[in-house]
Parts: C-alpha cells; sequence; structure tokens
C-alpha cells in the first residue's frame, strides 16, 4: 500500500518527506533509483545500453582508479550507446591535488569532451589539507555549465566527509560518488544514509565502489539513496592462440591472458536488484 495519500492527513502532519518515504513501497514518484555504469571500453558501453543503465562514467584505465578517456572512445561512447555519457576528467592516477598544468589539462579535456556529445563531467579536486578544491572545481562547473558534473570518490579521501559535502555543494555540483569513506559501499552503508539526510535534497549522493548485486538491494534500503554507481566488470578469459611469457616493464601488474568484459545480463541483475528495495 502506498502511503502517499495518508502523508497529507493530519495523522501525518509534520512528518518530513525523508521519513516517510521509508514507508512507500510501490509508489514511482517517491523514490526513482537510477543505476549509473562506469564503463571502460566500447564494449561496457553497450552491455550498459542493453542491460539498461540510466547513464555511463566513462573513462580507461580502471586498474588506475581510472583516467579520462581518448578522444575516440568518448565520440563512439555517445555515438553508439544512446545513454547519457559523463566523462571523466583524471589526467593521472595517484592524488587529486593537481598541478596548474594539470589543471589546464582537466580543462582542456572539459572543452574538447564536449564537442563530442558528453553529456556531463565527472571530477575531483582537493587541496592539500584534505578539503575540497572550492575554487577549482567551482570554475570547471561553470565551465561545463548547463551540463552536469559529479564530484568522484575524492570526497572519501577528505579530512571530513561533513565539511566537505557541504563544500561540493557550494562549488554547485550536481551530485557526489561515495562509499561512505569505507573502502566499499556495504562497509560505508552508515555512513551513506547519513550523508544522504545531510544532504537534504540539496545534491544527489550517489553510493559507488565494490558495489555487489548481491547487496544492492540491502545498501538501497538501508541507505535511501536513489543514484548508484558500479563497474560490474568480470574476467574472461583471451582468445588469443599464442601465449608467451610476458617480458613488459611491470609484467607483474599485466595479465595477458584475460581481460574485463561486462554482461548485459548482469546490468539488467543490478537494476532489478536495486529496484526490489
Amino acid at each position: 500500500m502506498c502511503f502517499f495519500a495518508l502523508a497529507t492527513s493530519s495523522q501525518w502532519s509534520g512528518f518530513d518527506y525523508f521519513h516517510w518515504k521509508v514507508f512507500c513501497g510501490s509508489c514511482d514518484l517517491m523514490r526513482k533509483i537510477i543505476f549509473e555504469l562506469c564503463a571502460e571500453s566500447i564494449q561496457a558501453c553497450l552491455a550498459a545500453r542493453e542491460g539498461g543503465a540510466d547513464r555511463i562514467e566513462l573513462c580507461t584505465a580502471l586498474s588506475e582508479g581510472g583516467l579520462t578517456p581518448s578522444h575516440s572512445l568518448t565520440r563512439a561512447a555517445v555515438q553508439r550507446s544512446g545513454l547519457p555519457v559523463h566523462v571523466l576528467l583524471r589526467p593521472r592516477g595517484g592524488d587529486f591535488l593537481y598541478t596548474d598544468d594539470e589543471f589546464d589539462l582537466m580543462r582542456e579535456d572539459l572543452l574538447h569532451a564536449r564537442t563530442l556529445g558528453a553529456s556531463g563531467f565527472v571530477l575531483g579536486i582537493l587541496s592539500s589539507d584534505g578539503t575540497v578544491d572550492i575554487q577549482r572545481t567551482r570554475e570547471l562547473v561553470d565551465l561545463a555549465a548547463p551540463l552536469e558534473i559529479t564530484f568522484h570518490r575524492a570526497f572519501d579521501y577528505t579530512a571530513s566527509l561533513e565539511d566537505a559535502l557541504e563544500d561540493v555543494i557550494a562549488t554547485g555540483c550536481r551530485r557526489v560518488l561515495t562509499s561512505g569513506g569505507e573502502r566499499d559501499v556495504l562497509a560505508g552503508a552508515d555512513r551513506l544514509a547519513r550523508l544522504v539526510e545531510l544532504a537534504a535534497g540539496r545534491i544527489e549522493i550517489a553510493a559507488g565502489g565494490g558495489l555487489r548485486i548481491k547487496d544492492a538491494a540491502a545498501l538501497a534500503r538501508a541507505t535511501l539513496a536513489n543514484h548508484f554507481h558500479g563497474s560490474l566488470r568480470s574476467s574472461e578469459a583471451s582468445r588469443m592462440q599464442h601465449e608467451r611469457h610476458w617480458v613488459l616493464e611491470d609484467a607483474d601488474q599485466f595479465d595477458g591472458t584475460s581481460r574485463s568484459v561486462v554482461h548485459a545480463a548482469d546490468v539488467r541483475a543490478m537494476i532489478g536488484s536495486l529496484r526490489s528495495s
């Protein structure tokens, strides 16, 4: 039964939206679940489309935590997926304290990806004291307008998630991607719920980082988040018939016998689990 109508009666007066929406299990007006697939290949982008994802965060090199994707991958993702494509702006791996030269690269990558049809951007810039770099973030938000900006999991590296939330809101970002400051969303579920409450509709909280299909429904119920983010990668054996011992630099980090793929069935299963909550 939907309690939407009851919320207007004297019996429910004074109940705010955050609390009484918990009791509405069937009213789509109350809570719409959005799933964003983090994709690093055109194969993953097409799986996102086939599986019913709402949006793509496009990057490359997820082994590095994600880097800015190439021109050709961005163009193909926009043209072939049919989904909103939000492009990651991250010029290198490592920390989120960028030099002036690196920030210039982020500006140029934003402008270029915009010409390719990007629907939004994903970024995270911190100051040396572990706070959000409000000035630089706001500069990119203004440069991208009216396209959306998501502040990514650099947020989880800040000195205070509560203070960082207010800072990200002040920059004009549309949403913040976070695991609640923990290694994954399951461990950070309590903090995620608190962030959703603190955000109070001023910004979207996207739960992401180690999101698994088997945990999705419980996480959605526990956090009351509407936005969820995951890569859903699985390993597939290489179809190479020729094998050899690799002699490349950093070969211990390179596996030439497999590759990462995304299955549309997993995307559907994730969405079904989230929306069953």
